[in-house]
């Protein structure tokens, strides 16, 4: 990789923690809790999904990312959203899914396998070739750090 592409790297992780930081809140209904109240209640692993996208089939890949709305949950995940690029890059897209655990989610994988929807769902991205590229990183809430208000 030549300098600049490990800028635009860089600047891919820097937009990803400011896209956490920004919705992780979202992981604990009702905002007027206690800061100890909402460390106990969050999710303990966030599955943080990086796409690099077919740029010509944005809307097919927000069709996709709708489709997991309920299956994700049903599966026993928790959807925290899924992003699409709308200014700058524009092959890029964000998908954030909290669990309790690795063990949590390592069962959530399993249901996904025999999930009649979620199949359908990854071999139609397949066959019209919406992800071109897939990495997955798992985060955890650093005690402390989480649900502080601006106050």
């Amino acid at each position: 990789m030549n300098g600049s592409a490990n800028y635009e790297l860089a600047m891919d992780r820097r937009q990803a923690i400011a896209v956490i930081r920004g919705i992780v809140a979202t992981l604990i209904p009702g905002s007027l809790q206690t800061r100890a109240a909402m460390e106990k209640k969050a999710m303990k692993i966030t599955c943080f999904i990086r796409y690099q996208i077919n740029p010509f089939q944005r809307d097919e890949f927000r069709k996709y990312a709708e489709n997991w709305s309920h299956i994700i949950p049903r599966c026993g995940g928790h959807l925290v959203g899924y992003f699409l690029p709308d200014e700058g890059t524009n092959d890029i897209a964000w998908g954030l899914i909290a669990f309790d655990s690795l063990t949590s989610y390592e069962a959530y994988r399993d249901r996904l396998k025999s999930d009649k929807e979620a199949v359908e769902n990854f071999t139609s991205a397949q066959s019209k070739r919406l992800i071109l590229r897939e990495e997955r990183t798992f985060l955890e809430i650093v005690d402390g750090t989480f649900g502080l208000s601006s106050s």
